[in-house]
């Protein structure tokens, strides 16, 4: 079946045909190593593909996003709850995430989990809006993900009160609205599965993954008002092309986030997507890691924490939301929850 598995998905790449539908979800990650760069996927690298995480997020960016935040209703009924969604959920058309407020309503602990912190400074806000719960549902077209969204709406009601839903949706070839291309440096193949999930810490651990969360929304009549070249100094890269800028100002993004500029490196697996509603717009921003540790540091540069200078992008767009949470594993196609004793 991994060899079936494996001739399709380089039929697909060499055919330059993304037919990823016509692929079972388990399979898509994969196809997402073999797209990008096939020569990166080892055997190792195929064979925890294949096993323990969930699939969604290492899979591509679907046409469709709908990203759930729920609150706890009643803690009595999150164990029946929670092992409900285990059973419904393979982590691949929906991927879930577990709070640090839930961990503890369950008298757990997840070494590595917490509130996400306000790092709010003058002129860089960046707010703590923690949550029990997330679900990132991905699909083909905005139906299907709002259909899926009221089958876990209803699972999740006994325990949970949903806070909020925001529509996201895949933009010119994985792009901002601003224009620019979203999570150029992103890892590939063994890299990406290094930096995104957790491994050597045991059963009901490996293969988990922590994500943080930020829903931005952007001041369009600022965005518009800043000329091409200056937003090109603002991002770092030129928006025609992509290329990095030589000589890039400080406050620019690619400066301010700069992986391989931390001591150890800082390297999250992006996700990310644009949203909008009636009124507003923005990225949806999303960023898994072994650790919280690769975010954190990135979003204290980002604020000027070490050395005054806020990154450009808060010219046009700042952060209202701000979550963690711990993406469990998966075993046996199902959410393993043995970490939080269910």
């Amino acid at each position: 079946m991994l060899l079936v598995a494996t001739i399709l998905t380089m039929l697909a790449y060499r055919c330059n045909v993304r037919f990823m539908r016509l692929l079972p979800n388990r399979y898509a990650a994969i196809y997402s190593a073999l797209w990008d760069n096939p020569a990166s996927l080892t055997e190792r690298s195929i064979d925890e593909t294949m096993s323990d995480f969930q699939q969604g997020i290492l899979a591509p960016i679907p046409a469709a996003s709908r990203y759930l935040s729920f609150r706890i209703a009643d803690v009595q009924a999150a164990p029946r709850v929670l092992a409900a969604l285990r059973d419904a959920v393979d982590g691949s058309d929906t991927v879930i995430g577990i709070g640090p407020s839930l961990v503890q309503a369950l008298d757990k602990k997840i070494d590595g989990l917490k509130e996400f912190p306000a790092l709010s400074v003058p002129g860089a806000p960046v707010p703590s809006t923690p949550a029990a719960l997330w679900v990132w549902l991905r699909a083909d077209d905005a139906g299907a993900a709002l259909l899926r969204s009221l089958d876990i709406e209803r699972l999740a009601a006994p325990a949970f009160a949903l806070d909020s839903a925001v529509n996201a949706f895949r933009y010119a070839d994985d792009r901002d609205l601003s224009g620019y291309e979203d999570g150029t440096e992103n890892p590939q193949g063994d890299e990406a599965l290094e930096a995104a999930f957790v491994s050597g810490k045991g059963a009901g651990l490996d293969g988990a993954s922590f994500v943080a969360v930020q829903q931005w929304v952007h001041d369009f009549d600022k965005m518009r008002a800043i000329p091409g070249d200056e937003m090109d100094r603002i991002i770092g890269r030129r928006k025609q092309d992509n290329e990095e800028l030589d000589g890039a100002p400080d406050y620019a993004h690619v400066k301010r986030t700069e992986q391989e500029s931390f001591t150890p490196q800082a390297v999250v697996l992006r996700r990310s997507s644009p949203w909008a509603d009636e009124r507003r717009g923005g990225l949806y921003f999303v960023a898994f890691g072994h650790s919280l540790r690769a975010f954190e540091v990135q979003m204290r540069r980002m604020i000027g924490a070490t050395d005054g200078v806020h990154d450009g992008l808060f010219r046009f767009t700042q952060p209202i939301t701000g979550s963690f949470f711990w993406c469990p594993p998966v075993k046996d196609g199902k959410l393993d929850l043995s970490a939080l004793g269910l």
